[in-house]
């Protein structure tokens, strides 16, 4: 499934409306050296909400960061 969707990093999120069609691919929250920043927005949740009530995600996304996928040689 990961490289279906071009996942490239852990963690990378991915949110799909009632018709799976993807709508959001992006970051959990903002960290910073991995730790959460005070205030930061709960960009998954919200994404998921907007998704759950209007069908669509958000234009504004911020991809992932994290360790990146090494995938073993078929």
């Amino acid at each position: 499934m990961a490289k279906a969707y071009g996942a490239v990093c852990t963690p990378d999120y991915y949110g799909f409306n009632v018709e799976l069609q993807l709508q959001y691919r992006g970051r959990l929250t903002e960290l910073r050296n991995l730790q959460p920043v005070a205030g930061a927005r709960r960009e998954l949740f919200e994404a998921m909400q907007a998704i759950a009530e209007t069908g669509k995600g958000s234009v504004e996304q911020q991809p992932s960061m994290g360790c990146s996928i090494k995938w073993l040689a078929a």
